[in-house]
């Protein structure tokens, strides 16, 4: 590395790249006084750049090449050249070295870190050639590559302990993550899972032992399993940092527990259940800021996005979201409120629970033990002087009715329901007691929505699509349609998927619509009436994924199945 890059600062590189502008790059100096962190986490934490904009800006000024970490398989000798510390110290991992010139090729994601390549250098006696990684790329490859290995020498450590009798209780209780194994298995289990993308994870209790899996993309897949022996102390510790009592194992239990992960907060729902082996714990995983994202990124299409937009503009009204649990309900109603979140409007939501804190809104839990129910926390926020009302789910009469009430006067109501399409939603009201003229005069959209896994776009596989599937993808019969199946790559961890993407099937109540509504029409003559209105099913949706290759027919099927 020669001196005139030793002397370059990320601000300079960021700025001289076009990312960063020189006031944001103050702002994020400024914000950075005081803290003892990188300048690179503060920009991203703050939002001025993504670790993608830093990693290919250090690339393209550094002329450094740059890597997928995902797609690179390292061998067990370059691994071991650097202990596990080291490289989580300086987010750095080793690739490959050359024997002619003994040169070791390492993934930074800061290669202008002098500490870094110094340490590096004298660990392995090589010289250090950097090339540039994301640093999540870099967290992730080391949990791929070191993360079981640790856990397994801390285990066997714990269970030497344990033959000895030498484990003390004031271990599980211990935040100090060296002093016990066991706080260093959950605590490490977590990391994994937040940096796997994964939403929940399963401790399960069996025979002889305590199967883990993770949760990623709504599909559950094993990653690893233990000697049934360590089934208590985990348990005991997922309940001293969630707070639930420790000494009660018959009664299933709710806690809370919140964890940072590279610099991120994470709110995690922790639930016990008592089975025949022992308790079962599932952790459901959710980011602070995860469930309010921009609305280009909830996976509407430009015609959808203008719908959605049309409905919001409504001053009053019932909006309702809706599909089963885990289909991006919550996601879409927090993000068209931060849309709505203006300083000139009130805006009050009741929850059970509140998924996400957004500033300036003013949110309601539900208290049960405290006679607060939805249904009297509306009650007072109506005496609150609200624009915007959001319900978390409408579950019986008496919301639905204040609900409907609210939005006739005046208000904009938004909520969920658990409805299997946008016209089955109306019938479901009218089940529950309100009578159609009233819902025909409060609702002004219904949004259906499910969530899709996308093919992994590395390694997704085209075929030509068969005749029974051109009939499931409306095309005429013997079209020459290409899809895609999912195949399995590093990337994806050999699933063929990464990520997700909504499908929506959004209904406006027209005044056709409402007309049905209000004679008491079925679901079939609504769903008619707003196909004729330009409404895509759900499966239409799905279909149009397929076709664009963004999606699997078995993936489709698995969300609409409609002939």
């Amino acid at each position: 590395m020669d001196s005139g890059r030793k002397k370059l600062r990320l601000g300079d590189v960021l700025v001289n790249s076009g990312i960063l502008s020189l006031q944001d790059l103050e702002k994020g100096l400024a914000r950075q006084t005081g803290t003892g962190r990188k300048l690179g986490e503060v920009l991203v934490d703050e939002g001025f750049v993504t670790e993608e904009n830093i990693a290919r800006a250090l690339s393209d000024q550094l002329c450094y090449d740059m890597v997928e970490l995902q797609n690179v398989e390292i061998g067990e000798d370059i691994l071991s050249l650097v202990p596990v510390s080291v490289l989580k110290k300086y987010k750095a991992l080793p690739l490959g070295y050359s024997k002619d010139n003994m040169m070791l090729r390492v993934a930074m994601a800061d290669p202008m870190d002098i500490a870094a390549l110094d340490d590096i250098n004298i660990i392995t006696n090589m010289q250090v050639e950097p090339v540039v990684a994301t640093m999540g790329g870099i967290m992730l490859a080391i949990d791929r590559y070191y993360g079981q290995a640790e856990v397994n020498s801390a285990l066997e450590e714990y269970t030497r302990k344990k033959e000895s009798q030498a484990v003390e209780q004031e271990d599980l209780y211990s935040e100090d993550v060296n002093n016990s194994p066991i706080v260093q298995l959950i605590r490490g289990m977590i990391e994994q899972a937040v940096r796997q993308r994964a939403s929940d994870i399963h401790i399960e209790p069996m025979e002889h032992q305590v199967r883990i899996r993770y949760r990623i993309d709504g599909a559950l897949y094993e990653r690893a399993s233990y000697n049934i022996r360590l089934l208590p102390a985990m348990v005991a510790r997922v309940k001293i940092i969630g707070g639930m009592d420790i000494s009660e194992k018959r009664k299933p239990q709710d806690g809370r527990i919140t964890q940072t992960v590279d610099r991120r907060e994470y709110d995690i729902r922790a639930s016990a259940l008592p089975t025949i082996f022992g308790e079962k714990i599932v952790l459901r995983i959710a980011s602070k800021n995860a469930l309010t994202r921009e609305k280009g990124q909830l996976g509407l299409r430009p015609a959808e996005l203008v719908k959605f937009d049309r409905i919001l503009r409504n001053p009053h009204g019932l909006l309702l979201v809706t599909g089963p649990t885990g289909s991006g309900k919550s996601t879409t109603l927090y993000t068209a409120l931060s849309g709505l979140n203006r300083e000139d409007v009130n805006i009050i939501t009741v929850e059970d629970p509140v998924e996400a804190n957004i500033d300036g809104v003013n949110q309601v839990q539900v208290n049960p033990k405290a006679e607060l129910t939805f249904a009297s926390a509306l009650r007072s926020i109506l005496r609150q002087d609200p624009d915007i009302i959001m319900i978390g789910e409408i579950r019986d009469r008496e919301t639905a009715s204040i609900a409907v009430q609210a939005s006739i006067t005046g208000h904009l109501v938004l909520s969920t329901l658990h409805t299997n399409s946008a016209a089955g939603t109306i019938t479901r009201l009218t089940d529950m007691g309100i009578e159609p003229y009233l819902i025909a005069d409060a609702a002004v959209g219904v949004i259906a929505q499910r969530l899709v896994r996308r093919l992994c776009p590395a390694c997704k596989k085209a075929r030509k699509a068969e005749a029974q599937e051109l009939e499931l993808l409306m095309q005429a019969p013997g079209e020459e349609v290409t899809v895609y199946e999912p195949c399995g790559c590093p990337g994806c961890e050999g699933t063929g998927f990464r990520g997700r993407i909504g499908v929506y099937e959004i209904m406006e109540v027209t005044q056709p619509v409402k007309t049905i509504i209000s004679k008491g029409g079925s679901a079939e003559e609504i769903k008619q009436k707003a196909l004729e209105e330009g409404m895509d099913t759900l499966h239409m949706s799905a279909a149009k994924y397929v076709l664009d290759g963004i999606t699997s027919i078995s993936e489709m099927m698995r969300v609409s199945f409609e002939m």
